[in-house]
């Protein structure tokens, strides 16, 4: 397994003022969050007003110390090389409602179904269920933005529950699939 991929869908947002950044990744970048980080965010998040006392200073030098600290990962949805996998990715990507599992895709494949998730988290750092939910999730993105309606999105995606659907996109981003796109402007 490589060390330091894995396929989460979860996350916050930290916005750093421009004057901090300098040590900072210089682009856009995914991290890990360790336990500190997690902990001295959410004790941020709870802060109101602009109160800049002591506390809250070294609070925030803690979510710096944590950022710079913690190696970036890469954004977007890692494709496996393994030619094998090959045939399979581009297929499962071409229809997101496809439904078959993990021996079906296997057999596409000319693999067994127990190296196909072994070849998919070596090479991708994703087990092969994650890696299709990732790319429905990022697929149902693209589609909210068009404007499409959720319904349409989760029937597209091959989710038959509406309700399981948003269910899912919310664990993975926090919001449902309709306030989305609010919640990042």
């Amino acid at each position: 397994m490589k060390e330091g991929l894995h396929c989460r869908r979860h996350g916050f947002s930290v916005y750093v003022a421009e004057a901090t950044c300098a040590d900072l990744p210089g682009a856009t970048c995914a991290i890990r969050c360790s336990g500190l980080l997690r902990e001295a965010i959410a004790r941020a998040a709870t802060w109101t007003g602009r109160a800049d006392d002591a506390a809250r200073r070294r609070i925030a030098g803690v979510i710096l110390d944590e950022l710079r600290a913690a190696p970036p990962e890469p954004l977007g949805l890692p494709l496996p090389t393994d030619a094998r996998l090959v045939k399979i990715a581009p297929a499962l990507l071409d229809d997101l409602s496809d439904a078959r599992g993990l021996g079906d895709w296997a057999a596409h494949g000319a693999l067994s179904a127990r190296t196909l998730s072994r070849r998919f988290l070596d090479e991708t750092g994703c087990t092969f269920a994650d890696w299709r939910q990732r790319a429905r999730l990022m697929r149902a993105i693209e589609l909210l933005a068009t404007g499409t309606p959720v319904t349409t999105i989760a029937l597209s995606l091959g989710s038959g529950n509406v309700s399981a659907f948003i269910a899912m996109f919310r664990r993975a981003h926090g919001v449902t699939p309709a306030r989305f796109l609010d919640s990042r402007r």
